[in-house]
């Protein structure tokens, strides 16, 4: 093995997992995740002698810029719905499930609770939630990933959890009546 691809695999493949629930939550398709994941990984090999940042951050912006330009290629007006089984094999289960039953099937129903919320917010919005909290990127990170000022990135922040905020008390409002 070359020493390229010797420090590709050692620097890049470990952020695979991240590249596949970003693209994920980008594309809301497994299928479609996979393919465009395996789009970024190869562009990324192909580029990977100038690198001269943390790869995690710059293959996420790979996977990223790779997802705007299929979807302007196809002209699609709305992504495909994810199905449960999809958002199931994603990360963001945000709560590890637990041995007891019961706390298992709380955990899993406010799982997907979340994830339907996060299905509904804008694009924009469900981008940065997703590079902040799931990923756990920092704002630089998520403005050099986004093509955006560092201010942008923490006001769309700001917007996205103000309006994941008022869907979950809204969806709590209705159980409750």
């Amino acid at each position: 093995m070359d020493r390229k691809r010797a420090r590709f695999e050692a620097e890049v493949l470990p952020h695979l997992d991240a590249a596949y629930r970003y693209a994920l939550a980008l594309t809301r398709s497994g299928a479609d995740a996979e393919d465009l994941v395996q789009d970024a990984v190869l562009r990324a090999y192909r580029h990977w002698e100038g690198l001269r940042q943390a790869a995690k951050p710059w293959l996420m912006a790979i996977v990223r810029n790779c997802f705007f330009t299929a979807r302007a290629r196809q002209n699609r007006a709305e992504l495909v719905s994810m199905s449960e089984d999809e958002w199931a094999q994603s990360a963001l289960q945000v709560v590890a499930p637990m041995a007891d039953p019961q706390t298992h099937t709380i955990r899993a129903d406010q799982r997907r609770r979340l994830e339907q919320l996060l299905a509904q917010l804008a694009e924009e919005h469900r981008e940065m939630l997703i590079l902040r909290e799931i990923e756990d990127l920092s704002y630089r990170e998520i403005a050099d990933i986004a093509g955006l000022p560092i201010g942008t990135v923490m006001s769309r922040l700001a917007r996205a959890r103000q309006a994941l905020k008022e869907l979950w008390l809204h969806t709590q409002g209705e159980g409750a009546a």
